[in-house]
């Protein structure tokens, strides 16, 4: 994802949307404000038409809600446009919407991009939590993450890890870096690709064979991009930044693509191949059901943008971090070696005896979580929440960025310490509310199983057979570790690191 879906262009828009904000002042005041019978919780103070819009130019969303919620409280409100926004920043107060009032909560609002071609009616992600959400998740828990499911997957998901080790052998040979996002999130793509489809839709050697992966990525782009229509939802009918129209082009490339698989698994399944060319994979399984073609490619899309990149962003942050923390990087590569030795794959029963390496993925999630807001919740009614009340239709969001940031519950907050980890049994599973990266409740991240092997067994394939440097003589702590906002919290200069054969390094 590139620099642009930085926090600072995310509110940095175009004076003429904005002028057109201000000059419909007359129509927002005829929608009016709706007449609340509780106190919302206390933020600071907002002005006519754009409410705290203002405030937060400049700096990233999450440094920012964390920076007011040091004056305002650990649950405050803003004004963002038109909306009411909640802003939880505590893990008790991340309880209270996760598992108090999971059900009030259990709404999404939907960014108006996400409702090109209705994707938002078939999607886990945005669905409200009725029957067609419980379906979808009950299709995706039984047919892709179930123990069963991904045992019986264990064998792809070693192959393609082969292959990345391969490639960056070859880089290796070469002297050549290695885009450690780029390759982790077209080893994740082709893994996911394989579990749907029974193919590859991208290859680690060729740029050009990246139409798929690019669209994937132009989607998560274009829905974490500011949209006025999002902050003043009578804007919609004119999509204003053109978000909704980008949106549309990219679902029906991506569409398309699809369409040509479901025509060919049907013309074989007609003609009586569909087993020679599948494995009885996930498109066998939809093919199967009730749901519809167009609800299909919707379900589809959202699995590959939704699957791809979360696994390759913590990768990347972990390898950033390690190369900040030689000491720590030394320590890993260390328990690696000990437990699997170094000619050996390693494989996925290895994962639980690599308490370090668990230790660093959890240490990174803490301070690098992928989406530091999660996806936004909605009230379906008037919520009592803590000494306040969460009127109906207002967003919440859950800061776990500053949760994991918080100094009363992580000491030396700032510091990159795995150890922290290794003396407690704090887990990312959703009980533990001072540390919940993916979530907790109905609404918690459903992949957490297939992430947590392919992240464990991507990092420990690659420290297991190199060692790494940083290009051009570049020292750990000039590493630019900056953030860029959107979705996914992404690193904003893409991480290149050299591989290095152990074996020559020690000759």
């Amino acid at each position: 994802m590139e620099n642009h879906v930085g926090f600072r262009l995310a509110f940095s828009w175009s004076w003429v949307p904005y002028a057109l904000a201000l000059f419909c002042i007359v129509i927002v005041r005829a929608i009016g404000k709706r007449n609340h019978t509780g106190q919302l919780p206390p933020g600071p103070r907002s002005l006519p038409i754009v409410g705290n819009l203002h405030q937060v130019f400049g700096e990233m969303p999450h440094v920012c809600f964390t920076r007011l919620a040091n004056t305002y409280g650990p649950v405050m409100s803003l004004r963002l446009g038109q909306v009411i926004t909640i802003v939880v920043s505590s893990p008790d107060m991340a309880r209270d919407v996760f598992q108090t009032n999971d059900v009030a909560f259990s709404s999404r609002p939907v960014p108006d991009a996400i409702r090109a071609l209705g994707h938002n009616e078939c999607s886990m992600g945005w669905l409200p939590a009725n029957q067609k959400w419980k379906n979808l998740r009950r299709i995706c828990m039984t047919e892709l993450f179930s123990s069963q499911r991904l045992n019986a997957n264990e064998g792809l998901r070693r192959q393609k890890v082969n292959e990345l080790i391969a490639f960056v052998s070859k880089c290796c040979v070469k002297g050549r870096a290695v885009a450690i996002g780029r390759v982790g999130s077209t080893t994740t793509l082709n893994l996911l690709s394989n579990t749907i489809l029974s193919t590859d839709l991208v290859s680690l050697e060729s740029e050009s064979s990246h139409e798929f992966k690019n669209l994937v990525e132009n989607i998560m782009e274009e829905a974490g991009r500011p949209n006025l229509a999002d902050s003043f939802p009578w804007l919609r009918v004119l999509d204003p930044q053109g978000n909704r129209r980008r949106m549309t082009a990219h679902f029906k490339q991506i569409h398309a693509i699809l369409d040509r698989y479901i025509d060919e698994r049907l013309q074989a399944v007609s003609e009586g191949r569909s087993s020679s060319m599948t494995n009885n994979d996930f498109l066998d399984t939809l093919l199967a059901s009730q749901l519809d073609r167009g609800n299909m490619k919707s379900f589809l899309t959202e699995l590959f943008y939704a699957g791809s990149d979360t696994s390759s962003v913590t990768v990347e942050w972990v390898m950033a971090e390690l190369l900040r923390h030689p000491e720590v990087m030394a320590r890993v590569r260390a328990e690696i070696l000990e437990v699997i030795g170094s000619e050996k794959d390693v494989e996925e029963s290895d994962i639980g005896k690599l308490k370090y390496l668990q230790a660093v993925v959890k240490e990174t999630l803490r301070m690098h979580p992928p989406a530091p807001f999660l996806l936004p919740r909605m009230a379906e009614s008037d919520v009592e929440l803590g000494a306040y009340t969460v009127p109906k239709g207002a967003h919440i969001l859950v800061n776990v960025w500053a949760i994991g940031r918080d100094n009363k519950v992580w000491p030396e907050e700032h510091m990159f310490k795995p150890e922290r980890f290794l003396d407690n049994e704090i887990d990312f599973r959703g009980r533990d509310f001072e540390f919940t990266p993916f979530g907790a409740g109905r609404r918690m991240c459903p992949g957490i199983p297939l992430g947590y092997r392919m992240v464990h067994l991507m990092l420990a394939s690659l420290l297991q057979r190199f060692e790494w440097r940083l290009p051009d003589g570049m020292k750990p702590e000039t590493l630019d570790m900056s953030e860029a906002f959107g979705i996914l919290l992404c690193m904003a200069s893409h991480l290149q690191v050299i591989p290095v054969n152990p074996s020559s390094q020690s000759s």
